[in-house]
């Protein structure tokens, strides 16, 4: 009886990790790396990562309208995201992926952006999205922390 009992939970077991799979979406390269890296940590120090490969796991809090070049992560920390940009055309995400969650790899790319910078960003972001967007709310130069997007599993 025990056996049969065993079989059952092995075989319910592996068919719930054939549906995991299947609703698994991939897009670019392969996912990598072993090690998840915290967005937290990756704002805590951004000078440590810049330039390096990381994975980022998270919920996908916002997706690109206009062409699906980018996703933004949410993080372990409330309040804060990572957006995961990649070349327009060569990775596109569906609106569909929102709310959905992400296993992401990239290399981390830090800048400082000027206040006319920010000020194009917020216009550009505001007409995706179809909002609006006040310069006022800019008050100096900002750290920018982004992943150059490399591939994506999303579930």
């Amino acid at each position: 009886m025990r056996k049969a009992a065993a079989a059952v939970v092995m075989m319910v077991v592996a068919a719930a990790a054939v549906a995991v799979a299947a609703q698994e979406k991939k897009f670019g390269t392969a996912l990598t790396l072993t090690e998840v890296t915290k967005v937290s940590d990756i704002y805590a120090n951004p000078e440590k990562f810049s330039g390096k490969r990381v994975q980022v796991q998270g919920p996908i809090v916002d997706v690109c309208a206009q062409m699906g070049c980018w996703l933004a992560l949410g993080s372990d920390q409330e309040f804060q995201t990572i957006r995961f940009k990649v070349e327009d055309g060569v990775i596109v995400f569906p609106m569909s992926v929102k709310g959905m969650n992400a296993k992401v790899e990239g290399v981390i790319s830090v800048e400082t952006l000027s206040v006319e910078q920010q000020i194009a960003q917020g216009h550009e972001h505001a007409k995706e999205q179809k909002t609006t967007f006040d310069p006022k709310t800019v008050k100096g130069p900002k750290v920018n922390v982004m992943i150059k997007g490399e591939g994506a599993v999303v579930f």
